[in-house]
This record gives structure tokens, sequence and C-alpha cells, in this order.
């Protein structure tokens, strides 16, 4: 790990302070333009957006991001996905879509649901109320399958397998598609896929874990994973169970002191984050100690959106700056190269063990 950290934020409706304005300009394209393009100014590595199946009025974020991209330059774009109700395949496709539309941006947050309101939006299978162990163990086997056929298909054209040979009007090489032949208990994929290799190769993959299960998860299947620590302690011991990924915390950020007066006075806001409130300064100070502690990078929650996000740009930046704690430009043109993360041999090429 170098001396700078790695920065994130994650975009939510108007912002993650459950009684912030429900500004209908949410359901506009350009909304999340003028967001993406404001992180950006602050030479972030990447954006999430976030998506569920609940009841709360939103945008699909695979599309959202999809739109974002040609409006953009360098900033990753990762998209969370329920991936307990969604096919492999056709994810496999929107991803490499949206890694060809950002020229080498994307990512893709996975996440699994025991839900039973969920699993009633699509009639296939039902989940117990409460979930039970059982449950939860199923759905994450089921997601590292997935996160293996993303892989695998997303490998299943070699990089050169394209001819376009108008001579002979050969446009692929057959011999460099490749099945991808995987068989679990829940789906099965024959592949190869539709789209050609991504640029990436593969698009970074990111878990969300709270604890030891989602851990194993993330070790066996991600590229990086957000955690939740509420101490520098926590961040220690969390960093050393993750070991060997990029570890990034998740903080939510009040940089509005009155705003987070008002929370506070209110009962204050519950979150499986930390929640800050303070100056850019005193952000800056926790970010240095927890960076220290171990985490590679923050994915900060913006509690009320733009103005949080603006806050990050415009103060918090400029404050890593000045502690040599974060770039001042960007020095790769894909996710994977601001994250340091090399580009993966194809494991069905010729003399790739």
């Amino acid at each position: 790990m170098g001396a700078g950290l790695h920065l994130a934020v994650a975009l939510e409706g108007t912002g993650w302070h459950p009684e912030g304005d429900p500004d209908p300009a949410r359901f506009t394209a350009g909304y999340w333009v003028d967001l993406v393009r404001e992180a950006e100014r602050g030479l972030l590595d990447f954006v999430t957006f976030e998506d569920e199946l609940g009841p709360v009025g939103r945008l699909d974020s695979v599309l959202v991001a999809s739109r974002v991209a040609p409006l953009t330059t360098h900033i990753g774009l990762v998209p969370s996905v329920v991936t307990t109700f969604t096919e492999p395949f056709h994810l496999s496709k929107a991803i490499a879509t949206l890694d060809y539309v950002s020229t080498g941006r994307a990512g893709v947050r996975v996440r699994a649901s025991v839900a039973a309101e969920d699993a009633r939006h699509f009639g296939r299978r039902t989940f117990p109320e409460p979930p039970d162990d059982a449950a939860h163990a199923e759905v994450l086997a089921e997601t590292a399958d997935y996160v293996e056929v993303l892989r695998r298909l997303w490998d299943s054209w070699e990089d050169d397998a394209e001819i376009r040979d108008v001579a002979t009007g050969r446009f692929i090489d057959r011999d460099k598609l490749h099945y991808i032949d995987f068989v679990g208990d829940r789906f099965s994929v024959k592949g190869p896929s539709i789209t050609p290799r991504p640029p990436q190769g593969q698009p970074p993959v990111a878990v969300l874990s709270h604890g030891p299960r989602v851990h194993d998860l993330a070790r066996r299947s991600a590229d990086l994973v957000f955690t939740t620590p509420k101490d520098a302690d926590d961040v220690r011991s969390t960093s050393a169970e993750v070991t060997g990924l990029h570890h990034f915390a998740d903080v939510v950020v009040f940089l509005d002191a009155e705003r987070h007066r008002r929370v506070a006075g209110a009962g204050g806001l519950a979150s499986d984050a930390h929640v800050f409130a303070g100056t850019a300064a005193e952000l800056a100070d926790l970010l240095a100690e927890w960076h220290a502690a171990g985490a590679s990078g923050f994915r900060l929650r913006p509690a009320a959106l733009p103005d949080d996000l603006v806050a990050i740009t415009a103060d918090l930046v400029p404050e890593l700056r000045r502690r040599g704690l974060f770039r001042t430009a960007y020095e790769a043109a894909t996710l994977r190269g601001h994250l340091g993360l090399p580009r993966p041999a194809n494991r069905y090429a010729r003399g790739v063990a």
C-alpha cells in the first residue's frame, strides 16, 4: 500500500439521510450526470450507484451508470445489483457493455437478498420469514457461483477473437470463443457470451460485508470489499480478515454542522456504517487514522446530495492533498488502473494456466 488512500462515494437517491429532501430531480439523467461529474472533479476513484428491490422509488443502477458513462472521462462507475433474482448471463453482458461505453471504467457490486418480499417480485423462489441461517448460506454460495459465471463469461472471448476480415467475410475466430460449461445448484450456463471480452478483461467485483460469512465470500470472489467499521481498532481487525483485497471502509458523512444538529436533536441517524459529523479537516483526521490502521480506501456516503458531495470535493480532497494522502491528477484511464489492479489474463487463452 502506498502513501495515498483511495476515495469513492456511494450515491443513493438524494443522500443517506432518511429524512432528506425527496427531490424529483433524482429521476432525471441530468441529476446523476451532475453528481458524477462533481465526484470526477475531485479525482475520486469511483462512484457506486445503490439499488435494491424494496418499495423505494429509484432508477435502475446499471442503466444510470450507462447513461453517465459517455459524459464522464476518468471516474469508475460501479452499479449495485441484487444478483439473487437476476440471471448471470444478462448481468455479464450489461457490465461488459458498461465497460465498453465507459472505455474501461466499469465495476459491479454484487448483492444477495433473502427477503421474502423481494422474492415475491419474481415468483420463482421463496424464503422463510424471517430468513434462517440455511437461507443465508444458500444465497452466499449462490453469489460465489454467480461471480464465477460472470468472470468465465467475460473470459469466454479471447482478446483477439475478433478478426473483422472484409476480404474473407470472417468476423470472429471461432477457435477463440469458448464454452464455459458451468453447472451449479441454481443455474447452469453453457456460454460463450455474446459480448466480446471487456476492455478491462474483467471489471472489478465488489462486495459489502458486515461480518465473517460475507468476508469469506469477498475473499473468494471479489476484488474489493466495503466494510462498516466503527473505530480504528475495528478497521485493524477487519483488514486482517480481508487481507489481499482492496478494503474500503464506509462512512456516512455530514459536513454541514447545522443539519447534523437537527438530526441529532431528532434522535440521530441509525446506520450500519460509522456516522461522521464535523469539518473536512476533522474528517481528514479520521481517514488518516483509519488508513494507517489498514483501510486502503474509503467509500463515503454523503448524507445530503449534492451538498455533502460538494463539501467532499471542495473541502476534504484539498485537505487530504495538503497531507500528501490523495492524488493531484488521475494517473490511469481505467478503474483497474486507479486501484492498481492488473488486467487479468484470459483463463481460456492458450498458454494460460
